[in-house]
């Protein structure tokens, strides 16, 4: 009977102890995020809520995005083959895809460096951005501060929200 106890009470402690790790783990960045608010400043400043579809990814070392710019819904094209220029632009130009690798520093800046993207010119060699991250539970708030050409003027902020 002892025995039984004595095990009951390791496995309560390894399980006690495991969720104090847990809960004293630092926030991450790492997870599933979807961008919930988008706040635009300078000419035109605005806040558009909701979004179109998108979904962001961030692993350890890797990050993929996937967003809709538009504040319409993308028509459907019965046939791509078909389909003039513009009603191209329509559906397929809104979309931002990117992927590639990240680094944090100072645990406020995050510096994306594409590896793939539909927009080539994000993938050449010293392209990069880099926002000012705030992360509060399972909100995440990016604000465009730089790229390679320089400070971002009218940098607008996106509020993301922790999917998985």
């Amino acid at each position: 009977m002892c025995r039984v106890f004595n095990s009951i009470l390791a496995v309560t402690a390894v399980g006690a102890m495991g969720g104090f790790a847990l809960e004293s783990r630092s926030p991450s960045i790492e997870g599933v995020w979807r961008a919930s608010e988008i706040t635009l400043t300078g000419p035109g400043a605005r806040t558009i809520s909701p979004v179109q579809p998108n979904l962001a990814i961030i692993t350890a070392k890797h990050y993929s995005r996937l967003e809709i710019h538009a504040d319409y819904a993308r028509p459907n094209l019965a046939d791509a083959s078909k389909a003039s220029a513009d009603e191209l632009r329509q559906v397929w130009g809104p979309v931002v895809a990117e992927a590639g690798t990240y680094e944090t520093s100072d645990g406020k800046l995050l510096t994306l460096h594409a590896v793939v993207a539909k927009n080539p010119a994000t993938m050449q060699p010293g392209s990069f951005s880099t926002y000012a991250y705030r992360l509060a539970g399972d909100t995440l708030w990016l604000t465009l501060q730089r790229d390679q050409r320089g400070p971002v003027t009218n940098p607008p902020t996106i509020k993301l929200t922790r999917v998985e």
